[in-house]
């Protein structure tokens, strides 16, 4: 039987410590109580929050529903060949201990994404990525519950429509599945890719044919450790701030007027360009407004140590985002949810 908790405080569920009380909490670590956390809400008309690693999502407010979080735990290899593996990974795995199974079973293609903070379940929701490898690009498909009718539906990588830190779970489906496992397409032969600016230099030193993927995680590791606070150290969510995408007229207004703007193709008529160096050169970086903190070493996050109010945590990055629009014409776009 589920215990379903009233007026339960969140703030120890959020990598931000935003103070925030659900009208209910609930823990579920299975299908069939899934569907049971379902029917109680479906019975007492209240909105649903799906919680899991809590490490992208801001509390704006508190939350007038049903938290659902979700501890669903397990592994399974689905299928194996000489080259590939398929696994299956329960929503409620931890994310970076997923890399280090993966590694520790010589299962490839997850290393890049080493020390990202949060959960499984939370992976395809936000196609996470960071130096130079997004998740969709080893996803095979989301096993997912639909909050309406508790039907378990199955999305391949096609149907979950991947995009730059997107899919169709943030958009035309956003907050009507649960999902449940992800499975993952691996590699069984050790090849790295370390061409992303950081990794490279990281490696310039080194020969490339004698790295493997778990040389490549270390690095990941060891640069994510340097740049970006412990949340459980100092409360934050990681980037708080997409890397914009801009066309590639307006690209070439900015580089005249800024000739040290950096920029990434991204297709063959958009540009990419790095959010950390826009709030750096307006001023940001390092700075405190109220309370809330841009962090020193990179400034894409935001901090909380005081434990401040999601509105606090909005109002600057608001600031920030008016800043950057005044300086450079460029819309920065919030990473997390919010909620």
């Amino acid at each position: 039987m589920l215990l379903f908790l009233p007026q339960f405080s969140l703030q120890k569920l959020n990598t931000l410590a935003v103070p925030a009380t659900a009208e209910y909490y609930v823990s579920v670590s299975n299908q069939n109580e899934i569907k049971e956390a379902l029917v109680f809400a479906r019975e007492r008309e209240l909105p649903i929050l799906l919680l899991g690693g809590g490490s992208n999502i801001v509390f704006e407010n508190n939350f007038y529903g049903l938290v659902i979080h979700l501890k669903l735990l397990g592994i399974e290899v689905i299928e194996e060949t000489d080259e590939q593996v398929w696994v299956r990974f329960a929503a409620g795995e931890n994310w970076h201990q997923t890399v280090e199974y993966c590694l520790d079973n010589a299962y490839y293609g997850l290393e890049n994404l080493s020390l990202i903070p949060g959960s499984v379940g939370a992976a395809p929701i936000q196609n996470i990525g960071a130096y130079g490898v997004e998740v969709k690009h080893l996803i095979a498909e989301v096993t997912t519950i639909e909050i309406g009718n508790g039907l378990e539906v199955l999305f391949t990588n096609e149907s979950c429509k991947f995009a730059y830190r997107d899919s169709i779970f943030k958009n035309e489906l956003k907050d009507q599945f649960v999902i449940t496992a992800v499975t993952f397409c691996l590699s069984k032969i050790g090849s790295v890719n370390v061409t992303y600016p950081a990794l490279a230099d990281y490696f310039s030193e080194a020969s490339i044919e004698s790295l493997t993927p778990d040389d490549v995680s270390s690095a990941v590791v060891n640069i994510r450790q340097l740049k970006l606070p412990d949340p459980n150290e100092i409360p934050n969510v990681g980037s708080f701030f997409k890397n914009p995408i801009v066309s590639v007229a307006h690209y070439q207004k900015l580089i005249a007027l800024h000739p040290k703007l950096p920029a990434y193709t991204y297709n063959e008529s958009e540009m990419k360009l790095p959010a950390a160096w826009l709030i750096d050169q307006a001023g940001w970086k390092g700075r405190e407004w109220n309370g809330v903190f841009v962090h020193d070493q990179q400034a894409l996050v935001l901090t909380n140590p005081n434990k401040l109010s999601g509105k606090q945590v909005l109002d600057l990055a608001s600031a920030i985002r008016n800043s950057v629009v005044e300086k450079f014409d460029v819309e920065l776009e919030i990473e997390p949810r919010v909620y």
